[in-house]
């Protein structure tokens, strides 16, 4: 029996894709007790492999981000900072000052490979815009990217690098118009700030709002200038169901495909906004989640598909497996298959996340209030916005591909 998202497979032929991952990304450690674990990034990717998706879409490795193109959004003194320090000079004078200047301790500590892990991760968001534009590809995939409390001069939430803003400017040589949706428990307000005050981005964020981190996203913020208007939150209580996350999702992100009309789409799937997940509260199915995906993919633009948060290991491998999936029109079996990581999955090694009897404190008078502001505001904008001619910038280095036999070794 084949696990049955909620959504219609949406028409026509099979969509081209392609997959970003690194064997080393699972390698990279926080540190003891910090809920962030690169590893699950790893234990999904075994998943994918498992149930042979790898042989329906083009695998590649990306190839790491330089400090000059991390510098298209962050600042040259945090990128020289990020290269230098090290768990084992981080305590060293010269570097005080800037830990603190830059939010680097607790939250976003200075773990062994911390400049590799950003590369990475950039290199794989990047990649895949660079395969969108050049339609090579119809969706790209990198669960290693989503990373997007990162500021300019600024770590945060977990996040040093933010591999989304870099992705999107990257879209941006090719397309007029672009929108980012952020389906993570947290809001995307990295994302949010870097285009708070262009028409050419949209930034839509569904997330859980009221003495939580980072504490911004109330539904009034909107943007500013030529960027009013094209920030849209939607702030939500605990316990939010499939129902009613479905629900909104798909009446916003409808309106704003219809108003904005975006030409390529960037879609970050946290997977913290599940049930049970170790720093969340909200409580969706992977069914939920998963149909975030199918309903932007039925528009039929460049979909860039990335990462994020996620705290509880076993629930985002199901999560990222379970899209991937629905980017390859492709159903799995419930029961999952043997990997190396099997045991995590017990007692009942089955791919559905079954929601939680939690309360939904969500009212539906309230949701429907917020959806008829953001809805209006959708329907104030005066017009598509458009880009005039100009001189396209170079591309960032390409990546190379591992097909075959050589998935296989990326295992490790």
């Amino acid at each position: 029996m084949a696990l049955s998202l909620p959504a219609k497979k949406s028409e026509g032929t099979r969509r081209r894709v392609s997959y970003y991952y690194d064997p080393d990304i699972g390698n990279f450690y926080y540190g003891q007790g910090h809920p962030m674990k690169p590893h699950r990034i790893r234990v999904a990717h075994h998943l994918i492999v498992a149930y042979d998706m790898y042989k329906k879409m083009e695998v590649l490795r990306p190839s790491a981000s330089t400090a000059t193109e991390m510098t298209k959004f962050h600042s040259n003194d945090y990128v020289n900072f990020m290269q230098n320090v090290t768990p084992d000079n981080y305590q060293d004078a010269k570097f005080a000052q800037q830990l603190k200047r830059f939010s680097v301790g607790e939250d976003c500590p200075v773990f062994d490979g911390l400049y590799r892990f950003c590369q990475l991760s950039g290199g794989g968001s990047v990649g895949g815009a660079i395969k969108l534009n050049h339609r090579q590809a119809d969706i790209a995939i990198n669960w290693a990217g989503g990373l997007h409390h990162a500021k300019k001069s600024e770590a945060s939430g977990f996040c040093y690098c933010n591999d989304i803003v870099l992705a999107i400017l990257e879209l941006l040589k090719y397309h007029p118009r672009v929108v980012y949706i952020d389906i993570d428990i947290h809001h995307g307000d990295g994302v949010e700030e870097a285009f708070y005050t262009t028409n050419r981005v949209m930034t839509v964020s569904f997330h859980k709002y009221g003495e939580y981190f980072p504490g911004t996203g109330c539904h009034d913020d909107v943007g500013y200038g030529e960027g009013k208007n094209y920030a849209v939150n939607f702030p939500l209580n605990d316990g939010v169901s499939d129902k009613a996350f479905v629900g909104i999702f798909r009446s916003v992100l409808g309106k704003v495909m219809e108003s904005y009309d975006p030409t390529a789409i960037v879609l970050q799937c946290g997977a913290d906004s599940l049930s049970g997940d170790r720093l969340g509260c909200f409580n969706l199915s992977l069914e939920g989640h998963a149909d975030c995906v199918e309903f932007m993919k039925s528009f039929h633009r460049p979909l860039l598909l990335l990462g994020g948060g996620g705290y509880t290991m076993r629930n985002v491998a199901r999560c990222w497996t379970a899209e991937t999936a629905v980017a390859l029109d492709t159903e799995l079996d419930p029961q999952l298959p043997f990997t190396d990581y099997y045991e995590y999955f017990g007692p009942d090694y089955g791919l559905p996340i079954t929601p939680s009897n939690m309360e939904d404190l969500n009212s539906a008078d309230e949701l429907q209030k917020i959806q008829e502001v953001l809805l209006r505001n959708l329907e104030s904008l005066e017009h598509i916005p458009s880009v005039p001619f100009q001189e396209r910038q170079p591309d960032m280095p390409s990546t190379f591909t591992v097909i075959g036999a050589d998935v296989s070794k990326m295992q490790s």
